[in-house]
């Protein structure tokens, strides 16, 4: 029997645009309550104030680390608690690697890697003490396979999928399940910097997807039965050669 959403309390990082909104969307219209965090203050009021009272905004900037310490004491104040985590948000740097920006680099690496490990952190306390939870982390297909096109974001998303296969064992004893969605091309803003060839082309193709259909994965996800954890679900589109 499908695990019901409703009544239930969500935070989502990256939340004011793309994947993250449109889970934020599927999350309200199943009956949650959503708490949508991101940096773009502007954008983040104006997704909220069009999905209505069960959208929550919190302003927190997930690349320093105080603000990231301040996100679940912010949550528990609006909302009481907290039943889903999904730790959205990320970034994309693609390219040759001789051509590279280290500094873009590391900027990228803080928000794919250190700002999940922090607020998955920052949640985790809530849920054992509870004895329940969902977290759900963004990944990539290239978590899986290394995408010779785009070497340091394969190797962020790498760091992500070991860091959701350990921490799930060491938490499934608490009854909190950790699991990662993976997408293949999605059409939102980390694709910006695809050159526009690349881009037209695989539109044409049908080589992308769109946010809605990774937020209806997610939301398979979380509506299993208690004792199924989906670890990890792939979604590509038809086109895609990966």
């Amino acid at each position: 029997m499908a695990q019901g959403i409703a009544g239930k309390v969500a935070a989502i990082t990256g939340a004011a645009s793309g994947i993250g909104l449109e889970c934020a969307k599927a999350l309200i219209t199943s009956g949650a309550r959503v708490v949508l965090i991101d940096r773009a203050e502007d954008a983040l009021k104006a997704a909220c104030s069009e999905l209505g009272p069960n959208a929550i905004p919190l302003v927190v900037d997930l690349t320093v680390p105080s603000s990231v310490a301040n996100m679940m004491p912010a949550i528990l104040e609006k909302t009481g608690q907290l039943d889903i985590f999904h730790a959205n948000a990320g970034s994309y740097v693609g390219g040759e690697i001789i051509d590279g920006d280290p500094d873009a680099w590391d900027r990228m690496l803080n928000l794919n890697i250190n700002a999940v490990f922090r607020s998955v952190h920052a949640v985790l306390p809530h849920m054992v003490e509870r004895k329940t939870g969902d977290i759900i982390v963004t990944s990539s297909i290239a978590g899986v396979v290394p995408v010779v096109w785009e070497p340091i974001y394969t190797a962020s998303k790498h760091a992500v999928q070991a860091f959701v296969h350990t921490v799930r064992r060491q938490v499934v004893k608490h009854s909190i399940r950790v699991g990662a969605v993976l997408p293949g091309p999605v059409v939102t803003a980390l694709i910006s910097d695809w050159p526009k060839d690349k881009l037209e082309a695989e539109l044409a193709a049908g080589g992308l997807i769109e946010p809605v259909e990774v937020a209806e994965a997610v939301m398979f996800m979380l509506t299993r039965p208690r004792n199924v954890t989906i670890r990890d679900l792939v979604i590509l589109p038809q086109a895609n050669d990966l």
